[in-house]
């Protein structure tokens, strides 16, 4: 899988989106507005995600596009909950800050997550069935939807 990050960003440049009236609406508008496709999805927010590797050490890229707005210095922590395991996975860095879009009401948020090597081949959509974002006091409840 690849990520584009600049069709990401890019994808709210559009002055002229509606704002929504309704959660599906404004979940639908964001993936529309973006080229690739969502791996997971919330009430009021979408997660892109993928894994990469950077001299022997790995870890999870994630990207939450929506009305979830942040700024700490603790970090967060990402649970997965597959089919047959549970993983855990904190983040690289504890600082970090959600990005207001021109879109309204929406902010982008990347965080990178550690993970071990044994578990990259867990981190596949078909085999998660749901993820839970916990930042400070905030917590987001990811699916799948597959």
């Amino acid at each position: 899988m690849k990520f584009k990050f600049d069709k990401i960003f890019g994808a709210f440049g559009n002055a002229h989106a509606i704002q929504p009236t309704h959660d599906d609406n404004y979940i639908k508008d964001i993936i529309n507005s973006i080229d690739e496709d969502p791996f997971a999805i919330s009430e009021q927010n979408v997660l892109f995600a993928k894994t990469s590797e950077l001299g022997g050490y790995f870890y999870v890229i994630a990207i939450i596009v929506g009305r979830f707005k942040i700024k700490t210095m603790k970090g967060a922590k990402l649970a997965i909950q597959g089919n047959e395991f549970d993983l855990i996975l904190n983040s690289d860095t504890d600082e970090f800050e959600s990005d207001h879009s021109n879109v309204s009401n929406r902010f982008i948020t990347r965080i990178d997550f550690q993970i071990e090597k044994e578990d990259v081949s867990k981190f596949d959509k078909a085999s998660i069935e749901s993820l839970k974002l916990s930042a400070k006091k905030q917590e987001v409840l990811f699916n799948t939807n597959r």
